[in-house]
């Protein structure tokens, strides 16, 4: 292959990484702490105290902003 198109097939495999992370449903973080994205925050999320409240309504302790996409997921001790 061209030193080019291995940069390509290198950048594109990094993108499919990152956003097969993103794409996942609940999963296990840091040991001991479950996340979920949140069901009930609409739009794009840039403030955690925001999501945490959004999280906090759905049952959950807390809450954060997280991946490329800003989206707010729940956490919570499992």
């Amino acid at each position: 292959m061209r030193p080019s198109m291995k940069m390509f097939a290198t950048l594109l495999l990094l993108v499919m990484c990152l956003l097969a992370n993103e794409m996942g449903g609940p999963m296990v973080v840091e040991g001991r702490t479950c996340l979920s994205q949140s069901h009930k925050f609409k739009g794009p999320c840039v403030s955690d105290t925001n999501c945490a409240s959004v999280c906090k309504t759905e049952g959950f302790p807390g809450g954060d902003c997280q991946g490329l996409r800003r989206r707010c997921f729940c956490t919570k001790h499992c």
